[in-house]
């Protein structure tokens, strides 16, 4: 079967009743074509924009005339190591990110890339929609099994504010650094280990003694940790 070139289809906006104008970015066309179906059945829903690409590249959207881009999980990666792109003060409209795992690094890594509403694999259709007019309303959306680590992170600032004072910075390896940095993008241990040629066994070993060394109990809470004394580790 041919693979199918990037393809971008803008639809014609109505005006009629200000729907909430929303833009599908999605590597899989029957998933696409499911979604732009569910959408359309909703009079105060409306599909402005799709598209589905062959080869993982993402199209610009600095210009898309949309309310909220609904992005599948295979161009996440997109979003999550470029901080700010799905944010819509920077872009005009609001993230939402479906089709995720249930994981505390990726998902601050959405947080702090602007994006304003994460759904797990198992959502539903009805949650897909529930999301978007969620978001658009200027709520957020996020699993309850997520929320406790943004109550955490909120927690922990005034600590950590106080630790940059009186606590000492904590001394990093260049090897450990460059982990921290993968772990901040929302890379898992197996994705970690093949970008910088390491085994899983040693990558989860550095990921353990990282989390001693700043006494956190997760990586999303090191990574944050890490940033706090200063170190420069990007998303």
């Amino acid at each position: 079967m041919a693979a199918l070139a990037p393809t971008i289809e803008l639809l014609t906006d109505s005006a009629c009743c200000a729907p909430v104008r929303v833009f599908l970015l999605v590597e899989n066309r029957l998933l696409l074509q499911t979604l732009v179906r569910l959408i359309r059945k909703r009079s105060d829903l409306l599909v402005v924009g799709q598209s589905w690409l062959a080869d993982g590249k993402a199209p610009d959207v600095s210009d898309l005339k949309c309310d909220v881009l609904l992005i599948a999980s295979a161009h996440t990666k997109w979003i999550l190591t470029n901080p700010g792109l799905g944010s819509e003060d920077q872009r005009g409209f609001k993230t939402v990110l479906i089709g995720m795992d249930l994981d505390e690094a990726e998902f601050m890594a959405a947080v702090r890339s602007g994006v304003t509403g994460y759904l797990l694999q198992d959502a539903s259709a009805s949650d897909v929609v529930a999301a978007v007019r969620a978001v658009s309303r200027g709520e957020a959306v996020c699993p309850p099994q997520l929320c406790s680590a943004l109550f955490r992170l909120a927690a922990k600032i005034p600590r950590e504010m106080a630790g940059q004072s009186t606590g000492t910075k904590p001394s990093l390896t260049l090897r450990q650094q460059q982990l921290v940095a993968l772990v901040a993008k929302g890379l898992t241990n197996k994705e970690i280990a093949s970008h910088l040629n390491l085994s899983g066994f040693t990558v989860r070993n550095h990921i353990h003694r990282i989390l001693r060394l700043v006494n956190a109990r997760s990586r999303s809470e090191a990574v944050e940790t890490i940033r706090a004394h200063g170190y420069a580790i990007g998303a």
